[in-house]
């Protein structure tokens, strides 16, 4: 794969993780609730830094 697609599908699956959380917070139990809460922050925050450095590199 290349860089792009690689840098596309972490954001699709960071993005669905984030919506899949947001979707089914009542059924999780909570001491699975904050872990998976803060991963995802992680990875959202991550996504966006990928996706301005990849704008910015490709100009």
């Amino acid at each position: 794969m290349s860089n792009g697609a690689t840098i596309i599908t972490f954001i699709i699956l960071s993005f669905s993780l984030s919506l899949i959380l947001i979707m089914k917070k009542d059924s999780l139990p909570p001491s699975v609730k904050r872990p998976l809460a803060l991963l995802a922050l992680v990875m959202i925050s991550f996504s966006f830094v990928l996706l301005i450095y990849s704008f910015l590199h490709s100009v």
